[in-house]
């Protein structure tokens, strides 16, 4: 028999709750530092730019985790042995038909957006807009799910981090530039260190259930070490940047914060205590971001 929680709260409560809020920094983060490094390298800048490509973002993302939500259920890695955050399908909040429509608005809401976005940044931003939705749908969805593989850090990198970053600085400049390959690159690396931190909690499960995530192959000392680079890598962001860029060293405001999580993920022996640390690991990347797209407008507020 299917094991059924209480109702947290509302309907739209329940809704909210499945679209993982804790973790929908991670598509915020890559718009906010591309359009203000836009801003100060080019002296380009929209709101409404922004904006719709923060919002076509953030449905990307809740669509993915919406689908993942539903497909885990169906493939059985959701399961009352999981240590993660209760999951709509799982909980019986919604039917895995239900959720799995909520996702295919989320995305079909992104589509939309992104046909202005397209109108703006023309034949790139299709291709980027285009390859960000099968990917959302990939990541759970299909024969082969990249979450199932040794590549969902992979896929976070690239399209929470490089594509999101680089589309976003194009779309606000109409160019690209070696800072904002670098910025997409520390970007990334924040993000996928999220998804390792939820894979490291999930390793025992998710084997119970055949999904061999990239923890499984690197085993749980490498992966702490993957989680060190990941986490401290972006901290060398300020020293890469051509040229140095008055405000980007703000970013080391957050180190302290990343040297503790590195800490606590590697000495932490209790799985359900890893949910915090995945919060945390997102809310340094979105900190990270915001420290220095702050650092960068105020450098321009300066010269």
């Amino acid at each position: 028999m299917k094991h059924v929680s209480p109702s947290p709260g509302s309907r739209s409560l329940r809704w909210f709750l499945a679209s993982r809020p804790k973790t929908l920094g991670i598509s915020l983060a890559p718009v906010v530092v591309a359009s203000a490094l836009a801003y100060r390298e080019q002296g380009l800048w929209s709101m409404t730019t922004m904006l719709v490509s923060l919002f076509a973002a953030v449905a990307i993302q809740i669509g993915t985790n919406l689908y993942n939500d539903a497909a885990d259920f169906e493939r059985g890695a959701d399961t009352t042995e999981r240590m993660g955050p209760l999951r709509a399908t799982a909980q019986g909040w919604f039917s895995a038909a239900e959720v799995k429509r909520a996702a295919l608005f989320s995305f079909a809401l992104a589509f939309l957006l992104g046909i202005y976005l397209a109108w703006l940044g023309g034949w790139p931003i299709v291709a980027i807009g285009s390859s960000s939705l099968i990917a959302g749908y990939a990541y759970t969805g299909g024969p082969r799910p990249i979450a199932y593989s040794g590549s969902g850090e992979l896929f976070v990198l690239l399209f929470f981090g490089i594509v999101a970053v680089t589309g976003s600085y194009y779309l606000q400049a109409g160019t690209l530039s070696l800072n904002a390959w670098l910025t997409a690159a520390a970007i990334g690396l924040l993000a996928a260190a999220v998804l390792l931190v939820n894979n490291y909690r999930d390793l025992d499960t998710d084997r119970a259930a055949g999904k061999l995530t990239l923890v499984h192959y690197l085993g749980r000392k490498g992966a702490q070490r993957l989680y060190s680079l990941l986490l401290l890598l972006p901290f060398l962001l300020p020293l890469l940047l051509q040229p140095r860029l008055p405000g980007s060293w703000s970013v080391l405001l957050a180190l302290p914060l990343a040297w503790y999580l590195r800490h606590r993920f590697i000495t932490e022996e209790h799985a359900e205590r890893f949910n915090r640390i995945l919060a945390a690991t997102a809310m340094l990347q979105l900190g990270f971001a915001l420290l220095l797209a702050l650092g960068l407008l105020l450098a321009v507020d300066l010269d």
